[in-house]
């Protein structure tokens, strides 16, 4: 008898249920104790593979579980079985396998021994099967992180097949970010360290969905300390996770629009202070002091108050000497312009809106009511409100609640509203351009605000006022005001009130390279309809002056010039306005301070 016969009569006759399988996983030949056992010749087994006897359940777990992790590993090891005999009676078998190869690695056969199960197996199987189908994430993993079972429910999350899973690394499942955690001998060292508890880690989805778990293992070891197995539970935090981070975004947000509005709210307060030369109004005519009585008088109440005046007159000015002497002091003035916001951004621009409630609404915008919670809002130019947002306007005085564009929640609001015009609302009414009942709204207590040319000697002390902050800020050495220049300033109209005064003044320090005071360059280069001789650097008293009726035909004439080189038109690039170096308003205030009308 040959070696090879000698090995396989060696293996006919072991005392146990044994099988001999080929690369393919059919029968190549059965111990005796096998067919005495299951009933099969060995003629009847060549050519049949394990899945051919097994019960269908078991064909399927054969097919999935078993067969994965042999070709993976080239072992099997106590693997439940289930057989049908072939008087069709059943037998439960634990499977050992080892795969065997040549000098050259090449496959041989594979070597099964099979154990018929006791009750403790069968308890075994309980277990696992109850494993497989708890409604948890389980997975097991051996000491080297391959893993050696999963639930069902694990499987189900994950989006996988039990064959695609079974003998593979836990690694192999795990996001990038989280592999790079255990990277080397880090996944042994986890391994080994034993229990752990609620570990986070990023398990990636047969989809490519990244999951956000946290991990509680325990660690199974023998009597020597080695680790037989671990059994790892998984949680899915992902979407608390996300809830959790949208949650800090939007407290992000909300922090993010408290120091904006909070920021917007000191630079609103500076930006009013250094306009309003820190809430200073300077003057002694009784023109003025008429004014300031009344502005004591509002100052303390609640009430709203129509500040009226010609352009340039400082009205913006009294609105901040209202809200600075009343109980709303500490809290912000904003100012809003509503000359300059476009009809379709009233609203948005009163109320505020929400992200994506217009186009170019690109993100969520508080609205100046809200912005003066508290405090006052000054309306300049309150004459310019489109009539359909009047209505808006008079509902938020009335019941001090408004909602932003796009958005359905009502907000409350305390503000005191001081508005300012330089038109006669009154015949602003009886056009039909403005809301009867929002005019007396809003003109609770009216205050008239002087023009600059019925203040009297109050032009001087705001030229000097001027001069000096300005030469301050130009770093420059104040020069004197003579008495010609102070004398030409009494007699000039001044259409421009306050604030041509402080443009003539500085355009004076900018033109004055020395310690004399060009005013006469100033006035040439800022109002080109006035001609006035003036040589602030030599006493002559031989200068030439123009009374008042002839300085005010000039003026009249060199208006009426340059609209008509414009055609008439105001406003714009190429308006009378541009031309003459003026605002639209004061143009407008001065044609009709003069009778100026364009012709029919």
């Amino acid at each position: 008898m040959n070696t090879v016969e000698t090995e396989i009569s060696l293996f006919h006759s072991l005392p146990v249920v044994a099988a001999l399988l080929d690369s393919d996983g059919h029968f190549l030949d059965v111990s005796n104790e096998w067919v005495n056992r299951l009933g099969y010749t060995r003629d009847e087994m060549l050519g049949k593979s394990p899945e051919d006897i097994a019960t269908p359940e078991n064909a399927e777990t054969i097919r999935k579980e078993h067969l994965p992790v042999f070709r993976r590993t080239g072992q099997l090891d106590l693997a439940v079985v289930e057989f049908q005999r072939k008087d069709g009676s059943l037998i439960e078998l634990l499977a050992r396998a080892t795969a065997h190869f040549d000098r050259n690695n090449r496959y041989k056969y594979s070597v099964f021994v099979f154990v018929e199960m006791a009750n403790r197996s069968r308890a075994e199987r309980r277990y696992r099967d109850l494993y497989q189908s708890t409604p948890a994430m389980l997975h097991t993993i051996d000491a080297e992180g391959c893993i050696k079972n999963v639930s069902d429910w694990w499987l189900e999350k994950f989006g996988y097949e039990r064959e695609l899973v079974v003998g593979r690394s836990i690694l192999d499942f795990m996001s990038r970010a989280s592999q790079e955690t255990v990277i080397g001998d880090g996944l042994t060292k986890l391994i080994n360290a034993g229990d752990t508890k609620n570990v986070p880690r990023q398990m990636v989805t047969h989809s490519g969905d990244v999951l956000d778990v946290l991990m509680s293992a325990t660690t199974e070891r023998d009597v020597q300390g080695n680790i037989l197995s671990v059994l790892v539970a998984s949680k899915d935090v992902t979407q608390r996770n996300r809830h959790e981070a949208k949650l800090r975004e939007a407290y992000g947000e909300i922090a993010r629009l408290k120091d904006e509005l909070q920021n917007e709210r000191d630079y609103l307060r500076e930006e009013v202070k250094v306009s309003m030369n820190l809430g200073r109004i300077i003057g002694q005519s009784p023109a003025l002091g008429s004014m300031l009585a009344g502005i004591e008088a509002v100052a303390g109440t609640p009430a709203s108050a129509l500040i009226i005046g010609e352009t340039g007159s400082g009205k913006e000015l009294v609105a901040h000497a209202i809200h600075s002497r009343s109980s709303r002091a500490d809290a912000p003035m904003v100012k809003v312009n509503c000359a300059s916001i476009p009809a379709e951004l009233f609203e948005s621009e009163f109320f505020g809106h929400i992200k994506g409630a217009f186009t170019g609404a690109y993100r969520d915008r508080v609205g100046r009511f809200q912005l003066a919670d508290g405090g006052t809002l000054f309306l300049d130019e309150v004459g310019e409100i489109p009539l359909p947002l009047q209505g808006k306007l008079l509902r938020v005085l009335q019941e001090k609640e408004f909602e932003r564009v796009g958005e359905a929640v009502t907000r409350h609001v305390d503000v005191r509203v001081v508005a300012a015009t330089n038109k006669d609302l009154s015949k602003e009414v009886e056009a039909g351009r403005f809301r009867e009942d929002l005019y007396y709204r809003l003109g609770v207590f009216p205050i008239n605000v002087p023009p600059l040319r019925k203040r009297g000697d109050d032009v001087i002390q705001l030229a000097v006022h001027f001069l000096k902050s300005t030469c301050r800020e130009f770093g420059r050495e104040v020069p004197q005001l003579t008495q010609a220049q102070a004398d030409a300033l009494l007699r000039y109209s001044w259409p421009g009130n306050v604030r041509e005064l402080k443009n003539v003044i500085e355009r004076a320090v900018i033109l004055s390279p020395d310690k004399h005071l060009r005013l006469d360059l100033a006035f040439q280069s800022n109002i080109e309809e006035v001609v006035i001789s003036l040589d602030s650097s030599s006493g002559d008293p031989q200068r030439q002056f123009v009374t008042e009726a002839e300085m005010k035909q000039q003026q009249k004439q060199n208006l009426q010039r340059a609209l008509e080189f414009a055609g008439w038109k105001i406003a714009g690039a190429d308006g009378a306005a541009a031309l003459l170096g003026l605002r639209p308003s004061t143009l407008t205030d001065r044609m009709r301070a003069f009778d100026l009308k364009k012709p029919d």
